[in-house]
């Protein structure tokens, strides 16, 4: 019998976040699936929204490959562009879109001789200080381009910040230096532009213009809603469920302690539920008290996460026994739960799961 740690992939559910997402914001929609779609399989993903989706993004050009050699034929956008010029050949071999956001790449690209123009993106840094290119050296760079035979579009785009927050005024600053700087570089023409990601798409709605918007959905995709108590939150559907099983039951009394550091000590006699799953699988060794859930009933952490195996106090629950099923993540408890109790967030979760058995399961196909 294998390790009964599953990371349990529901593809139907990750076809329908990408429509929530589309119906949300209204305009064409790239869905991100790069870093491996979060943790959740970028070829899987993919092929999963192929025949609906606009387009995809992922982080290089690497990633691109993998999709174009799993036959997804769809425009692919590199949020990093190139790294070396002598990429261009095959990003443009490939129909790959190329974000811009720095000036050496914008020297190095308008330098170049290529089979065919490319279409570019080109990137603002209205406040994100990242990546992105200065107003004025956006202005003079976007001159540029628009001139160049081997340019075949240009989209303008920017990152937000803090779009988390929807109280921000950090937000409403950056789109407003956006919307001067498009004014600044073309007037008043239509353009073609991508300012929304997840959080911004799901509660900024003010960035929803009138020109011809591609918004980039990521997280939203996955299931974890990047605004916590957010009322979209009810209808993105978690993608990944992470389970195993108790594999070692024991009681402890009051006042004895369990695991390394023996950072927890029983206030009462406790029974303990050892699982099949460590920070070796992706599980964050910092989830302390982090809510899991055990025959379908919430319990906690107890203990410090070791490499193979965590502890959850199963005190409460009188169906408990070996074998019985353990959810980590997924549709009961969720990401973005077990992301608060170890201080960090649902995109660092997903992307750390590794060693364990991915399945996966498209139930808009079998019924």
């Amino acid at each position: 019998m294998s390790r009964p740690a599953i990371a349990h992939i529901r593809l139907d559910a990750f076809r329908h976040n990408y429509r929530i997402a589309k119906q949300q914001h209204g305009g064409n929609a790239l869905a991100v699936v790069k870093a491996n779609a979060y943790g959740h399989g970028a070829i899987q993903c993919a092929k999963a929204i192929a025949n609906e989706a606009d387009g995809f993004a992922v982080a290089c050009l690497e990633e691109a490959l993998e999709l174009r050699q799993a036959g997804i034929q769809n425009p692919i956008l590199l949020l990093e562009g190139f790294f070396e010029e002598n990429e261009l050949a095959e990003i443009v071999a490939n129909d790959c879109w190329l974000v811009l956001h720095a000036q050496w790449q914008v020297k190095q690209l308008l330098a170049s001789k290529l089979a065919k123009p490319v279409q570019v993106w080109l990137k603002l840094d209205s406040g994100m200080h990242r990546v992105g290119l200065s107003p004025t050296d956006y202005i003079s760079a976007f001159k540029q381009l628009n001139q160049h035979k081997s340019i075949s579009k240009i989209v303008h785009m920017t990152h937000f910040a803090n779009a988390d927050n929807l109280n921000s005024t950090h937000t409403v600053q950056q789109l407003v230096l956006f919307e001067q700087t498009m004014h600044a570089t073309t007037g008043d023409a239509l353009l073609e532009t991508s300012l929304a990601n997840s959080a911004a798409v799901l509660g900024w709605p003010q960035v929803f213009t009138q020109q011809q918007q591609w918004s980039r959905p990521g997280i939203m995709l996955y299931g974890a809603n990047p605004i916590h108590t957010h009322l979209h939150s009810q209808t993105l559907r978690p993608v990944m469920q992470l389970s195993s099983e108790i594999i070692s039951i024991q009681r402890i009394q009051q006042g004895e302690s369990i695991g390394y550091g023996s950072i927890f000590t029983a206030a009462r006699d406790t029974l303990v539920g050892v699982v099949a799953c460590g920070y070796a699988d992706g599980y964050p060794r910092s989830a302390v008290n982090a809510p899991v859930a055990v025959n379908g009933q919430i319990t906690q952490v107890i203990g410090r996460v070791s490499m193979d195996m965590l502890m959850v106090d199963l005190t409460d629950i009188a169906s408990a026994k070996v074998g019985s099923l353990v959810e980590l993540w997924g549709d009961q408890v969720p990401a973005n739960a077990v992301a608060n109790a170890a201080g960090t967030i649902a995109y660092e979760l997903f992307c750390n799961v590794k060693r364990v058995q991915f399945r996966y399961s498209d139930t808009d196909l079998t019924t």
